[in-house]
């Protein structure tokens, strides 16, 4: 935890504050980006049937099939939710997910203001690792980037997207990869389905 008068906490707190507090504009959206581990558990033996007013018996033991990364944008105020789940948390892998973010998700917008941690692949470099320069300055240029201050991750609001996901559809285990991105593609769409906004 910071020091009470830790400038840079406060500086870096108080800009990304200020950018949650900005109105609704559909050409500038505010979107928040996170990314979590997630581990692929399978059963090692057959749960037992279910009954009726019964919670499904399994066995303590699983089987481990290896981890993944689970990405997630979420637009506060526009209610727009996007994750995706990739084999790996590389800087090729965030700037992917940075290019889909300009191009797909956003792609008439004026400019994106992007809200995320500082972790060491959350960096417009990763961009220049994935792709040609020219292209990767084209996608920088659609951004403006606001970092959380370090240890002040809970200040991205996709970090709260991120514990919402796990509480309504991971809280049992999944046992691969396709599982996964089924189960969260279903989740995606409920979330924009009622435009879940953040106040």
């Amino acid at each position: 935890m910071p020091q009470k008068d830790d400038a840079e906490f406060i500086a870096c707190m108080e800009d990304v504050l200020d950018v949650y507090e900005l109105p609704y504009h559909a050409d500038r959206p505010v979107v928040c980006m996170d990314e979590k581990p997630y581990q692929l558990l399978g059963e090692a033996m057959e749960p037992l049937p279910m009954r009726p007013g019964d919670n499904q018996k399994i066995d303590s033991e699983y089987v481990r099939n290896g981890t993944c990364s689970i990405f997630a944008f979420v637009e506060l105020l526009g209610g727009r939710h996007h994750v995706s789940v990739r084999g790996h948390r590389t800087a090729l892998d965030w700037a992917e997910e940075i290019k889909y973010l300009a191009d797909v998700m956003y792609p008439d917008a004026e400019k994106i203001i992007l809200v995320m941690d500082n972790l060491n692949t959350h960096k417009t470099a990763s961009l220049y690792k994935r792709y040609p320069a020219p292209e990767a300055r084209r996608i920088i240029k659609r951004l403006e980037i606001h970092y959380t201050p370090k240890h002040g991750s809970w200040l991205d609001i996709a970090e709260i997207e991120l514990n919402v996901m796990t509480r309504q559809c991971l809280s049992r285990r999944i046992e691969n990869i396709s599982a996964l991105r089924d189960e969260l593609s279903a989740w995606e769409v409920e979330r924009n389905t009622v435009a879940a906004k953040v106040n």
